[in-house]
């Protein structure tokens, strides 16, 4: 269960989804952050690493979240291990509508086991 408060930010899915108010695919959770399969992967393997912190996009970010952040690089690098892309992944964060993102809470995409390039991302 998060240790952080959501009351003050808009109910976001990935808040539900931490909350266990909506089913989610977990494959990782920890104090600070939650690791789900994307319900609509761009690639073999799509995963979101979620902060339980209700950050809205790295624009919210302050220097009191450096060791959230490099907690989360942490957590993608292993995830991404353990799912079988030791070959290479992608590691994305959308930051605001103009640049693709519909969850307005804070997370990373790792895309992996097949060649972005070829799709344009």
């Amino acid at each position: 269960m998060s240790t952080f408060n959501h009351t003050s930010l808009p109910r976001s899915v990935f808040t539900k989804i931490i909350e266990r108010e909506l089913p989610a695919q977990i494959l990782y959770e920890d104090e600070q952050c939650i690791v789900i399969k994307d319900i609509h992967p761009q690639a073999p393997i799509h995963l979101l690493v979620i902060p339980k912190k209700p950050l809205t996009s790295l624009l919210d970010v302050t220097a009191d979240d450096v060791l959230l952040l490099g907690h989360l690089n942490v957590i993608a690098a292993k995830m991404a291990r353990q799912e079988g892309c030791e070959q290479g992944f992608r590691l994305i964060a959308n930051n605001g509508a103009r640049s693709g993102q519909t969850v307005f809470h804070l997370h990373y995409h790792v895309l992996g086991q097949k060649s972005l390039s070829e799709q344009g991302l």
